[in-house]
């Protein structure tokens, strides 16, 4: 049997794969990746076939049941199987269903990390999610819950946490917001909205928590998205003394980067 790799693609900018994934990259044999994978990675993959498994909101999608089965079949053919997911496999990756499937058939697997796209929207941003004075926690939540599964809390724990990123999020913006403030979130709470984070496309934009529905309309279709919350983005906002400005005007910015 084979050995499977589950890969951290990173948040999408080819360049902030880490140097063990490209190694593993270069020794595929068959790599099976999502759909936001930038073409430069999969090229490092020069001698492996090329699979998409990809998973896009509202979009004809891969089941996660094929998947399972297609790591396990591939363990049977190849030597070096790589499972290639977007930003860190453990971060809303699924990766504990293809973690367990491959542990029912005894297949050795190896977990490969990558840069989460929170991290990447901080970064963006130019915002430390645990400023000092300002913020001791943070919550990384998604409010998509998938068919047959339990709601959740998801928004009393991104309500009782000094910052929150939300993954797959903005396009529910009106429930969301909703669902937070009803949580005993402020309508004022700063709020930005980091679309294609490290990419040259990407785009931020400020806002406040009651404004967010009308403003995440702002944004073009298509990219992926996370919210940041939190008084970490208050400008004016002193980490010293823990002192915060005035509200939160909203701004769009694009980045330029070569």
């Amino acid at each position: 049997m084979g050995k499977v790799y589950l890969v951290g693609a990173g948040p999408g900018a080819p360049d902030l794969l880490t140097l063990r994934a490209a190694r593993i990259l270069e020794q595929a044999e068959v790599v099976f990746h999502d759909a936001l994978v930038h073409r430069e990675v999969l090229a490092i993959a020069s001698r492996a076939r090329i699979v998409p498994v990809g998973k896009r909101c509202s979009r004809i999608s891969t089941d996660q049941r094929f998947i399972n089965r297609a790591l396990v079949e591939a363990a049977s053919r190849y030597d070096v199987i790589v499972r290639l997911k977007g930003g860190d496999p453990m971060v809303f990756g699924r990766a504990q269903e293809e973690l367990d499937a491959l542990a029912a058939h005894g297949i050795d697997c190896e977990v490969v990390p990558g840069v989460t796209a929170a991290l990447a929207a901080a970064a963006e941003l130019k915002i430390s999610l645990t400023r000092r004075g300002v913020s001791r926690s943070v919550v990384l939540a998604t409010p998509r819950i998938g068919t047959d599964e339990p709601p959740g809390g998801w928004a009393a724990g991104v309500a009782a946490a000094d910052t929150a990123v939300l993954y797959m999020g903005v396009g529910e913006a009106k429930l969301l917001s909703n669902a937070l403030m009803q949580a005993g979130l402020p309508g004022r709470t700063p709020v930005a909205i980091v679309q294609n984070a490290s990419s040259p496309t990407c785009t931020t934009l400020h806002t406040t928590l009651q404004d967010l529905p009308q403003r995440a309309t702002d944004l073009a279709p298509g990219g992926p998205t996370l919210l940041v919350l939190g008084e970490v983005l208050r400008p004016g906002c002193r980490a010293e003394q823990g002192e915060l400005g005035q509200s939160v005007q909203p701004t769009v910015t694009r980045a330029k980067r070569a």
